[in-house]
């Protein structure tokens, strides 16, 4: 079982700080030494943090003055650990159920090998569209092994967060995970969903998210119409 490293989680503190607006831009962050005090953490840890935000474009790193608050970038950070949910910041989200979540027996061929656990309790299928401000940015199906999550399909998934249904009813947090990227032309089905051309050119993320309860995986096929929104982050 994966932990989240700790400069992971002061990564993600940090950012949440800045997109919250605690932090302005041309504001200085605390140094390394008050957040090693504020976090309890090592120093190294400390810079790993500063570094990932920088390469994000969130600070810049001035020498004899310290970490630069900038403009948080302008794309979607669904890469990030946190969830698209969170990682949207202030911008108006809209999740969109486009069917009811259902168990079923797992896709064959599946994104991802599965244990055999898994493959013995099937899974539940649900399908989101996701949107901001008005235009639908991600299609969303998620494969949620079906062990031991009761009433999980009588949940409100209507503009939630399914990594917040699942923190809060299940106590299962998710701890990293892998993800395999690839351009593609939407099929008709999906582009129709995203509102585009059946053909445009589409981002389609493959997930396995690791979590605090062993053997537990969330999986998840992600299309991204990144035609005006471009998506970063850190995972």
């Amino acid at each position: 079982m994966k932990k989240v490293p700790q400069h992971k989680k002061l990564y993600e503190i940090l950012r949440k700080h800045i997109e919250d607006g605690m932090y302005h831009e041309g504001d200085l962050l605390p140094s390394e030494n008050e957040l090693c005090r504020l976090y309890d953490l090592t120093r190294p840890t400390v810079r790993q943090a500063l570094v990932s935000l920088a390469y994000d474009g969130y600070i810049i790193k001035k020498q004899g003055k310290g970490s630069v608050v900038q403009n948080p970038p302008g794309g979607i950070g669904i890469l990030s650990v946190s969830g698209t949910t969170s990682a949207l910041r202030n911008k108006e989200l809209e999740t969109v159920v486009l069917s009811k979540a259902e168990i079923q027996q797992w896709p064959d061929p599946f994104i991802y090998p599965l244990n055999e656990v898994e493959k013995e309790m099937g899974c539940i299928l649900l399908q989101r569209l996701r949107k901001l401000e008005g235009r639908s940015i991600f299609y969303d199906v998620n494969y949620i092994p079906n062990m031991n999550l009761p009433r999980f399909k009588s949940r409100k998934f209507e503009n939630a967060s399914l990594f917040d249904i699942l923190r809060q009813f299940y106590s299962i947090e998710i701890r990293g995970g892998e993800q395999r990227i690839r351009a593609i032309g939407a099929d008709t089905a999906t582009a129709e969903y995203l509102g585009v051309k059946t053909g445009f050119p589409i981002l389609h993320l493959e997930r396995k998210l690791n979590t605090n309860r062993i053997g537990f995986f969330v999986y998840s096929s992600v299309f991204c119409n990144t035609d005006i929104d471009a998506i970063f982050g850190t995972f």
